[in-house]
Order: structure tokens, then C-alpha cells, then sequence
């Protein structure tokens, strides 16, 4: 069996910082719109319960994951809608006991699984630490929403350098999926993290590079900011043009967010 790997650790810390901040919400606080249209603070929890328990099923029963994926397929533009709505429409406590337990069943699998298993997914197969990779960067994206819709501002964390190595390795995806040719030559990442490190992807002499403060590239990547809202540096044109296109999630293009009024 594996070992618990670093990763499960931080989505579980991760999950418990959101949790914390929702936690003692009134029922009219959960109503509260979040900067996805349509969706309110009980839809992000919503999305993120019924994704765990999508995780949970890829884990520990292919069969019922692939029900679930049949289900999909039946309304490929407004599933992950419909099962927000459906989950909103719970009383908060009952969501939130829900998503408690799911996040807690979906972490014992991953600590359980088998060394060098995969699993299935929306997209290519995953192992146990690219699924908690994954859910990690939803848990924090999702709480980006949550935060900005409560006016909260959160501390970031070196729980980052997994949204900025998920950011780093989708770049040829964020091209492919829009069409454009993508880039044959690797880009040079180099990005400070919150407690002051630098974390760095692609060759150290590469032309085309992006720095800049981790925050602001996981902002990016997970289209929870503007491009014109966030201190990075493109050199090169590949280098930027990705960071007007770059998303760190699977599926069609994102609208992402407008920017600021006054940003440049």
C-alpha cells in the first residue's frame, strides 16, 4: 500500500481552511451570489461535494463511475450545472455534513490505494496523487469564489506550488483546446511562492518565460483573476499569449474574469 503523500495532507488542510470559512454562514450568506453566473456560495460547495464523491467512485468503484460519466454524456453542457443546482438546493447543514463526509471518504481511499494505481477520469487516467492534485486546485479555486463573494481576503499558502505545477503542465492543453498551435518549445516558469521561495519549471535559458508571484499565477491559470489584475511577466510571444489563454482545468475554454474597474 502507498504512503500518504504530501499532497493529501495539503488537500486536507486546504478543504478544512474552506470549511472554516463557511461553516457558521446563515442560511441567507449561503444564498450569496459568487462571481460564477448563477451560482451562489452553496453551489461552490455543491460542485465541490459532488465532485469528491465523482473522485470517490473513480477510486473505489469503476462501475459506478462509469454511470456517472453515462450521465454526463446525456447533457454534456449542463451536467456540472445541474448537479450544483441540485446539491444548492439542500438545507446548508445538510450540505455540509454532506461534503464533510464525502472529503473524508474520498481522502481514506487515497490513503489507501494500491502504489502505482490510476484511475479513471473525465480525461486521461490518475493516480492517487494527481486526484488529490486535482481536487486541491478546485478546493482552492472554488474557495477563491467563495472568498471574493464573502469579501474575505485569505493568506496564502506554499498549498500553491500544486495549483502552479497543475497551471505549468496544462499549458499545451490550454492551447490545443482552443485550436491554436501549440508551442514546441518549453517555457521557463519561475514564480515566488508566499513564504518567499522560488519555484521554477522548464529550462533555466529559455526564451520564453513567465515570472511572477505564485498567487497571481494560480489566480491566472484557474481564471479566477484578469490577466490585467495580476503582476506577471510574459517574454516572448508564446510565453504571452498563454498567459492570455492559460487555464489550469479540463473542459472547454473559460470566460474567466473581467478586469477591475481602473486596471490597465
Amino acid at each position: 500500500m502507498s504512503e500518504p503523500t504530501p499532497v493529501l495532507a495539503d488537500l486536507r488542510d486546504e478543504s478544512e481552511e474552506l470549511d472554516r470559512l463557511v461553516a457558521d454562514l446563515t442560511e441567507e450568506r449561503w444564498r450569496l451570489a459568487t462571481p460564477a453566473p448563477r451560482w451562489s456560495i452553496a453551489h461552490q460547495i455543491a460542485h465541490l461535494h459532488w465532485t469528491d464523491r465523482a473522485a470517490l467512485l473513480a477510486v473505489t468503484d469503476e462501475t459506478g463511475f462509469g454511470q456517472v460519466v453515462e450521465t454526463a454524456l446525456k447533457s454534456p453542457d449542463t451536467f456540472v450545472d445541474d448537479a450544483a443546482d441540485e446539491g444548492a438546493r439542500l438545507a446548508p447543514a445538510n450540505l455540509l455534513s454532506r461534503w464533510r463526509e464525502g472529503r473524508a471518504a474520498l481522502d481514506r481511499a487515497l490513503r489507501a490505494a494500491p502504489q502505482g494505481a490510476r484511475f479513471p477520469w473525465f480525461g486521461p487516467p490518475m493516480s492517487a496523487a494527481s486526484m488529490a492534485t486535482g481536487r486541491l486546485m478546485e478546493t482552492w479555486a472554488h474557495g477563491q469564489d467563495i472568498a471574493d463573494a464573502l469579501g474575505v481576503v485569505r493568506t496564502p499558502t506554499d498549498r500553491l506550488r500544486h495549483v502552479v505545477r497543475i497551471g505549468v503542465r496544462a499549458r499545451n492543453f490550454a492551447f490545443g483546446v482552443r485550436g491554436l498551435p501549440v508551442p514546441q518549445e518549453e517555457f521557463r516558469v519561475e514564480v515566488r511562492s508566499p513564504s518567499g521561495e522560488s519555484w521554477t519549471y522548464g529550462p533555466e535559458d529559455a526564451p520564453q518565460r513567465v515570472t511572477g508571484p505564485a498567487l497571481d499565477f494560480c489566480l491566472l491559470v484557474t481564471q479566477r483573476a484578469h490577466r490585467d489584475d495580476v503582476a506577471l511577466r510574459a517574454d516572448g510571444p508564446d510565453a504571452d499569449r498563454w498567459l492570455d489563454i492559460a487555464q489550469a482545468f479540463a473542459g472547454p475554454p473559460g470566460t474567466g474574469r473581467p478586469p477591475k474597474e481602473g486596471s490597465r
